[in-house]
């Protein structure tokens, strides 16, 4: 069996350059999607916790809200008049313990 040897005639300059240079812009792309995505969780994080009013998209994606007006804003409750495609509903969002908003109560209006 034959041995193979670093063939040193291969290894040249512009070969090393070539090869740090994409590894250098690997790099730049594996922390600039690591810093959107970081961003992206805190976002959504603040939307949850933050803003009640973006939270309702996101924790009735189900119901289709086209639009939501507060009715009544308290501490830790918010009353909604959310609009759906089947109609007026009636949202009630409440602040627990761990500081997220959740759907306390949701009711169906009728004309």
């Amino acid at each position: 069996m034959k041995k193979r040897h670093l063939d040193v005639h291969r290894l040249s300059t512009a070969r090393f350059h070539h090869t740090v240079f994409w590894a250098v812009i690997m790099n730049v792309i594996i922390i600039v999607l690591a810093a959107l995505l970081g961003r992206a969780a805190l976002n959504l994080k603040a939307a949850i916790t933050d803003k009640p009013d973006v939270a309702i998209y996101l924790l009735l994606p189900d119901a289709g809200i086209t639009s939501a007006h507060v009715l009544r804003e308290g501490k830790n409750e918010r009353d909604y008049l959310a609009e759906t495609a089947s109609g007026s509903m009636f949202v009630r969002l409440y602040k627990g313990p761990d500081r997220k908003w959740s759907v306390s109560e949701t009711q169906l209006l009728h004309e």
